[in-house]
């Protein structure tokens, strides 16, 4: 496996972002994956070497780069229910900088970055995201169906709002197969708000499968903070693969 630091020339900067890849030559299909919001850190960096050793080149950026390189703030008590609130309120405002037209523009650079390294696969990729990262993948498969042609987001919180930018306004321009993986009462992306996503997801005709995932807390496969759910980060392992092996 061939890990990296590497780092993506965007139209506001510049983002670090991890880079890993299987042995061999390739070609090896993509995947484009969307950190939450603590940052790019070992985690992550162990997320995406998994995904990588089922043979698959992956790009995991840092989305909040404009707030900074990794790591974005403190996160050695990352596991005290306490401590992870005040860290969150730390990135918040870097959060809340991301707006829409950002993303669209960063994820054209992610895309054209990964479209241009040795052993990618030409073609559309796919994306996963968690938390925040999720709603983010969501909206950068709406701006790029014909670069994206699936999306598995697990505890994406905000993937509907009554913004004129609300990711679940604009489902219609997806092409592609969707994922949802819901944390149970979560209170960015509620019963109502899964039944609105839905009802939208029906009404554009989507590809999508959406569940809940009952007794896991948002964040339940982050398994460096107090969110994590054993049972339920398995779970989302044997979906997102059986999902990456459906779109291959």
């Amino acid at each position: 496996m061939h890990k990296t630091t590497v780092d993506i020339t965007t139209d506001d900067g510049v983002a670090d972002a991890y880079l890993v890849r299987p042995d061999g030559e390739g070609p090896w299909p993509a995947v484009l994956l969307f950190m939450d919001a603590f940052g790019l850190r070992p985690r992550i960096e162990e997320m995406a070497t998994r995904i990588a050793g089922r043979g698959y080149v992956v790009l995991a950026p840092n989305i909040l780069y404009r707030g900074g390189r990794s790591p974005l703030v403190d996160l050695s008590a990352l596991s005290d229910p306490a401590a992870r609130e005040s860290i969150f309120g730390k990135v918040v405002p870097m959060i809340m900088a991301l707006d829409t037209d950002r993303i669209v523009r960063d994820t054209r650079a992610y895309l054209d970055f990964l479209a241009a390294q040795d052993g990618v696969a030409p073609g559309p990729v796919v994306a996963t995201g968690y938390c925040m990262g999720g709603t983010n993948a969501v909206k950068a498969i709406e701006a790029y169906p014909d670069r994206i042609k699936g999306v598995a987001s697990f505890h994406g919180g905000r993937l509907v709002t009554d913004q004129p930018d609300s990711p679940h306004l604009k489902v219609g321009a997806v092409t592609g197969e969707l994922y949802f993986a819901h944390a149970d009462n979560d209170h960015s992306m509620n019963a109502e708000q899964i039944a609105t996503l839905e009802a939208a997801l029906d009404k554009a005709g989507v590809r999508y499968t959406s569940e809940v995932y009952e007794g896991a807390p948002h964040g339940f496969t982050m398994s460096d903070t107090a969110a994590y759910n054993e049972a339920a980060e398995k779970r989302h392992w044997e979906n997102l693969f059986a999902f990456l092996d459906r779109l291959d």
